[in-house]
């Protein structure tokens, strides 16, 4: 007799929304989230085999573009403009198809697209903001060092003036489409006034050297890079004009710490939704699984967790909307989101049992995966600290 959990289709969201968080969506904002959705059904499947290989299918990026959806609500010239709203749920539901593909598209979108609109010239602008949107360009965002990842601020690649150029030395690690064959935004320190700046240079540039990181245990389907600039010579065109120091840095990586706390939302309402249909589905013991008190104590938590990661999604898009999110209150969704989004993942893949490791269910690929957005964007200890400053006026930080 089949398993009905293997005719269940995995592609079918429930669109679990216990409190109705997601009910002030205008239609334009459903629209936008509906194309998401498209997307999902397109990369379903066939991610588990690019994850399995640990192949980056980079048509899905351009995929991406052409339905719109790199620009995480950014207003970019010839492109639809999503509302904040919006915007969290189209990161949510590439989420809950894949969180490679949402590490992709946060890249693209949320750290290199919006650099360049933020901090570009206008000619930089012309150049660059059309084809990061529509995927045909890969971007890279390359802040973080082998040796700092959380205190990045103290980076070490140096930026050194010669005449109209500009030459760059240095390491970066951990960069999204660092090894691409686009083009990378490359954060050095100034050693004439000691800021941090940021210059876009060409992959093929010579002196820069980018391989990928082999070994990884999570986020498989896409690449992040190792790269080492030696005497990487860049004309003063590249350098990002507006970005004066770390502080400037900072203004896009808020934005794109709330991009995480949507994706763990993803992450999470996928395998909430895994684990209710096949408590519903699948029998032991001579009932459904889902006729047993402790599976439904079970689902009843992992119920409560994801309302109150829809809430907070919610209520710091409405701060978004109204121009008055401040930069603890990202740090406190990245912080609730991925914690809650863990929890979910432990006990739901409890409840498939053998099942729930196998990666044909999906499940251990979403487990894995929010691994990795639980660290990247500001690790749990550092959110913490950025909110306990808050909190009590003292600085924990060394």
């Amino acid at each position: 007799m089949a398993d009905p959990w293997k005719t269940y289709d995995v592609d079918a969201a429930l669109d679990i929304d216990y409190l109705s968080a997601f009910s002030a969506r205008t239609d334009a904002d459903r629209d936008h989230w509906m194309r998401a959705r498209k997307f999902s059904h397109e990369v379903l499947p066939v991610i588990n085999e690019h994850w399995d290989k640990a192949h980056y299918p980079v048509q899905f990026v351009r995929r991406m573009g052409e339905l719109d959806l790199l620009t995480d609500g950014l207003d970019i010239p010839g492109h639809a403009q999503f509302s904040k709203l919006a915007a969290g749920l189209v990161a949510m539901e590439i989420s809950r198809a894949d969180g490679s593909m949402a590490a992709a598209a946060g890249v693209q979108g949320g750290l290199v697209l919006r650099s360049i609109r933020l901090f570009g010239s206008p000619e930089q602008q012309e150049q660059y903001l059309e084809p990061i949107a529509n995927g045909t360009l890969l971007g890279a965002f390359a802040l973080t060092e082998p040796h700092h990842g959380s205190d990045s601020v103290s980076l070490e690649t140096s930026a050194q003036r010669d005449g109209e150029n500009w030459i760059l030395n240095g390491n970066k690690k951990w960069i999204g489409n660092g090894a691409a064959g686009g083009i990378t935004i490359i954060w050095a320190r100034d050693q004439d006034d000691g800021e941090i700046k940021g210059f876009i240079v060409d992959q093929q540039t010579p002196g820069y050297e980018a391989t990928a990181v082999r070994g990884k245990g999570v986020l498989r389907a896409i690449e992040q890079a190792e790269i080492r600039l030696n005497d990487v010579r860049v004309p003063r065109s590249a350098l990002l004009s507006n970005a004066k120091s770390f502080k400037d840095v900072s203004k896009a990586l808020v934005e794109t710490r709330v991009n995480v706390g949507w994706s763990a939302l993803g992450h999470a309402q996928f395998l909430f939704e895994a684990a209710l249909t096949y408590a519903k589905t699948r029998e032991q013991f001579g009932k459904p699984l889902g006729a047993h008190q402790m599976v439904q104590e079970r689902l009843a938590q992992m119920l409560a967790e994801l309302t109150n990661m829809q809430l907070q999604c919610v209520a710091v898009a409405a701060q978004q909307t109204a121009g008055t999110l401040l930069p603890t209150q990202a740090s406190l969704l990245k912080y609730h989101n991925t914690r809650a989004a863990r929890r979910i993942a432990a006990t739901a893949r409890d409840m498939l049992g053998g099942n729930g490791i196998l990666l044909e269910n999906h499940m251990i690929r979403h487990v894995g995966d929010i691994e990795a957005l639980h660290t990247y964007e500001g690790t749990e200890s550092i959110q913490a600290l950025i909110l306990g400053r808050d909190l009590t006026g003292f600085s924990a930080f060394g």
